[in-house]
C-alpha cells in the first residue's frame, strides 16, 4: 500500500493526459515501485485532483501495460518477474539478428536519419539521467529493427515484449554506474547492422544481456 504523499505532487496538473504523465513518470522512475498500489484516494488528494482524470489516466497506463486492475483491490503497477525477462532475452538474441538483417537495408537508407536521431536521444536521456526518456529511446532504438523488418511475425513479438521490458529497463538503467554507456553499446549495435555484421551484432546483443541480467540470475 502507498503511505504518505508522493514526492512529485507539486507537480500539479488537472487533464488526463497530465496526470498520466505524471504517474508514468514515477513509474518509470521508481518512485512508485513494481507492484506497489496506486490508492484513487491518496493520488487525487494529493494532487488536488477529482478522480475521474484519474481513472482515465489509470486505464491508459493499464492499456500499456504498466498498471493492473485487480477487482475488489485497486490498480497496481505490474511486476516483471526475472524468469520472465530471461525468457525474453533467449528468444531476442535468437530473432533479434534476423530481425537487423531484414531491416538492415532500410536502416541504411530512407531510415537512416531516423536510427542516428534515436542514438541521439539515448545518448541525450543518458547523459541527462533522464530514466524515463532513456527507456523509451532504448525500446525505440530495438522496435526499428522489428518494425522495419516487414515480418509481422516478428512485430507481433516486440508488441508483446515491449511493456514488459519497459518495466524491467526502468529498473535496470538506474544500476548502471555510468548511464552514458547504455548509449554507447547501442550505438555499437547500429554499426554491426549497418555494416552487415548481424554475428557482431549477436554477439553484442549477448554481451549487454549478459550484464543486464547479472542481478536477476539468483532470483526464482
Amino acid at each position: 500500500m502507498m503511505d504518505g504523499k508522493f514526492k512529485w505532487q507539486e507537480q500539479r496538473t488537472t487533464t488526463p493526459d497530465g496526470v498520466y504523465r505524471l504517474l508514468r513518470t514515477a513509474i518509470l522512475g521508481g518512485s512508485v515501485p513494481p507492484g506497489k498500489q496506486l490508492r484513487e484516494t491518496h493520488i487525487a488528494a494529493d494532487l488536488g485532483i477529482s478522480r475521474s482524470p484519474l481513472r482515465e489516466a489509470l486505464t491508459r497506463l493499464e492499456e500499456e501495460g504498466l498498471v493492473v486492475k485487480i477487482p475488489f483491490r485497486g490498480s497496481f503497477v505490474v511486476e516483471v518477474s526475472a524468469r520472465n525477462v530471461a525468457e525474453i532475452a533467449a528468444i531476442r538474441l535468437l530473432v533479434e539478428p534476423y530481425a537487423a538483417e531484414l531491416s538492415a537495408p532500410t536502416l541504411r537508407g530512407p531510415e537512416r536519419l531516423r536510427l542516428k536521431q534515436t542514438i541521439e536521444e539515448l545518448y541525450r536521456a543518458t547523459d541527462t539521467h533522464d530514466i524515463p526518456a532513456s527507456v523509451d529511446a532504448h525500446l525505440r532504438f530495438h522496435r526499428l529493427f522489428y518494425e522495419f523488418s516487414g515480418n509481422v511475425a516478428l512485430q507481433s513479438l516486440w508488441n508483446g515484449w515491449e511493456n514488459k521490458l519497459r518495466l524491467y529497463l526502468a529498473a535496470d538503467h538506474p544500476t548502471y554506474s555510468n548511464l552514458h554507456e547504455i548509449a554507447v553499446e547501442h550505438e555499437r549495435l547500429a554499426a554491426f547492422a549497418l555494416e552487415g555484421d548481424f554475428d557482431g551484432f549477436r554477439q553484442e546483443m549477448a554481451s549487454q544481456f549478459h550484464n543486464a541480467l547479472r542481478a536477476t540470475t539468483n532470483e526464482t
